[in-house]
């Protein structure tokens, strides 16, 4: 594809970076509907606005969700990209593939589809770029035939995501692989047939330091924790002391609530004002482990800035235990969504509807005692109030 079609990408083909437009351009030869998709993407860097239209509802049989419907606004001057549709496949728990899996997915994609993948989309799912209308039945048999499914989009249970925990981590507090993959069958319905007032994404990470950023992405977030105190190896402090490190620069002073204290000999940690961030832990990981009674804290109502502002997570249950077979989860889950079914708005994410709610309100609504550490400033304007409060003033 020559550079005087394109000569604003062209732009991103300079400095150190990569850049999807090489990519692209390699393609653009073999595939038409590649070269159409640039041409129109240089047009809408022209007129500063997008030429992919909304609207157009598309999919295969049975499902209602995992195809992202897209259409050119101008089908008559860029007739590859009249339709450009995503499919979305649903990802192995902690994205563990074999190399024959994954060239089945480019062969498949490659016969049926524009060939670009995008591994892994911000929800986690495979993201395969780019197909007409007619195809999308042949690649869902293809898929379905080498083990694949779809996953989540639209107004359902996203595609559940975790972290490579247990398989490749020491610091994994349960086997957040496994509860990845019970969930993700379990709630087959959830994912494939729309029925929520919109997107609820769940994301399982197996300890505090949350590799898939659950605390930020998550509608309903599940992250490792322990309940005892942290395990101190005095000994293995002392030699990390020896060999240069200082405890009062990486841990004393970064302890977000100045829990540890080091003596120049030991170091001891508050654990009633410990919150389990795991900063210690990371700057000396032979003398400090987590403790021994573990679990996961449950986080609720994170989303990006889409209609309305972005929201980080907050502590809905401050220590579960997380064993198979994950019922008092799937409980918890099951409770949330009935209430947000009741009383959720259109394209409302659980996190606002919780504060347009009021926390109190939606506790009591699930089933859930207030606990001090779901508020967030305890001196400020506590949002969570008690009983025995109204008694005594």
């Amino acid at each position: 594809m020559s550079a005087s079609e394109t000569p604003l990408l062209d732009e991103l083909l300079k400095g150190p970076w990569p850049s999807f437009v090489k990519e692209m351009k390699e393609m653009a030869d073999t595939k038409p509907m590649v070269r159409d998709v640039l041409r129109q993407l240089e047009k809408s860097y022209v007129d500063k606005k997008t030429h992919w239209k909304h609207g157009g509802i598309v999919g295969v049989k049975g499902y209602g969700g995992g195809i992202i419907g897209r259409y050119s606004d101008s089908p008559d001057e860029f007739p590859g990209a009249a339709h450009f549709h995503t499919v979305r496949v649903n990802q192995p728990a902690g994205w563990f593939y074999s190399s024959q899996a994954l060239r089945d997915l480019c062969d498949i994609f490659e016969k049926y589809g524009s060939g670009l993948t995008n591994m892994h989309g911000s929800t986690g799912d495979i993201i395969l770029l780019g197909t007409t209308t007619d195809e999308l039945e042949p690649i869902f048999s293809a898929l379905t035939e080498k083990g694949w499914d779809l996953g989540g989009s639209g107004s359902a249970l996203r595609t559940p995501s975790c972290c490579v925990g247990p398989a490749r981590c020491e610091w994994a507090m349960f086997d957040c692989l496994d509860v990845c993959h019970e969930l993700t069958h379990f709630y087959q319905d959830e994912i494939h047939r729309p029925g929520f007032p919109y997107k609820f994404k769940i994301k399982v990470s197996g300890c505090p330091n949350d590799c898939v950023s659950s605390i930020a992405r998550a509608d309903f977030s599940i992250i490792g924790t322990w309940k005892d105190q942290i395990q101190i190896n005095q000994e293995e402090m002392r030699k990390y002391v020896e060999e240069g490190a200082n405890p009062l620069t990486s841990a004393v002073l970064l302890c977000p609530t100045r829990a540890i204290e080091w003596d120049g000999k030991e170091i001891t940690i508050d654990n009633e004002n410990c919150v389990r961030c795991m900063q210690c832990i990371n700057a000396f990981p032979r003398a400090l482990k987590p403790g021994k009674e573990r679990g996961a804290t449950i986080l609720l109502g994170a989303k990006a800035p889409i209609v309305q502002g972005a929201l980080f997570s907050s502590v809905l249950i401050p220590f579960m235990e997380i064993e198979p077979p994950y019922e008092e989860v799937r409980d918890l889950l099951e409770r949330i969504w009935d209430v947000w079914d009741d009383h959720g708005e259109n394209k409302e994410r659980i996190g606002e509807l919780v504060e347009r709610m009021g926390k109190g309100e939606f506790l009591d609504q699930i089933g859930v005692e207030p606990d001090v550490q779901m508020v967030f400033h305890p001196r400020e304007n506590p949002y969570v109030f008690y009983d025995e409060y109204y008694e005594e003033t």
